[in-house]
């Protein structure tokens, strides 16, 4: 993010906008927080943040096959461990947790897998943090990162999990200088595979009821439940 100065060139020093809207141009500006301040105000904000939906658009880019897969939707999520996906376009699929399970459903298959929620101690910690049972600071280590075109007056974090993943390196967050709203979220999996989300029309703590996590399965659908033991076995 740039700064604006009466100096002859631009300082290379990220201010969050409050600060820039009250001071004056040529005052010196305060420093920019750290990485791991950054971390705090994003734990502090979303401690407050009981519910949220959003529009996403997800896409993920494969180093190995080289190829870019572009997709649409909304989001919800209660917490605890209560998350709805529901993918537009270019195909209809839906993720749901209801907090005892998970359901992915391919309505055009007319298919749904349903699995059991994870431990905490087998969650991922992104999974965790958004469906409210992590804790970004005691999770993450921060450093500043950059991202392209980044939104204005926006700051970028890395965070790398401070325990081995199974799913991911580590993330990027980019977050709204003045709210610390997530604005993308980036994962970079083991496999050189990069997952963006950017999110808009952010609503948080609208009182969301469980009934949107409630998942009723249509009549013909072919289901898995893989919470259930295997007959066969």
């Amino acid at each position: 993010m740039r700064m604006r100065s009466c100096a002859p060139r631009s300082l290379p020093v990220p201010i969050a906008a409050v600060w820039l809207m009250l001071g004056s141009p040529c005052q010196a500006q305060p420093p920019a927080p750290s990485p791991e301040e950054l971390q705090e105000a994003l734990q502090r904000r979303y401690d407050l943040v009981l519910d949220f939906s959003a529009d996403f658009i997800h896409t993920y880019e494969s180093s190995m096959l080289r190829s870019r897969l572009e997709e649409k939707g909304t989001v919800q999520v209660k917490k605890p461990w209560r998350m709805r996906w529901d993918y537009r376009e270019p195909e209809p699929k839906l993720f749901l947790s209801d907090g005892e399970r998970t359901v992915f459903f391919l309505p055009e298959d007319s298919q749904a897998i349903i699995g059991r929620l994870p431990e905490n101690n087998e969650a991922t910690t992104a999974m965790l943090f958004l469906a409210g049972a992590g804790d970004v600071v005691r999770d993450f280590t921060a450093v500043y990162d950059t991202v392209q075109d980044p939104p204005p007056e926006s700051y970028v974090i890395r965070l790398t999990p401070t325990r081995t993943e199974r799913d991911f390196e580590f993330l990027t967050l980019v977050l709204d200088a003045r709210t610390m709203a997530i604005l993308r979220l980036i994962s970079n999996d083991l496999q050189g595979g990069v997952s963006t989300f950017v999110f808009s029309n952010l609503q948080e703590n609208q009182d969301l009821s469980d009934k949107p996590f409630i998942f009723d399965i249509p009549p013909g659908t072919d289901v898995i439940d893989t919470t259930q033991p295997d007959p066969l076995q």
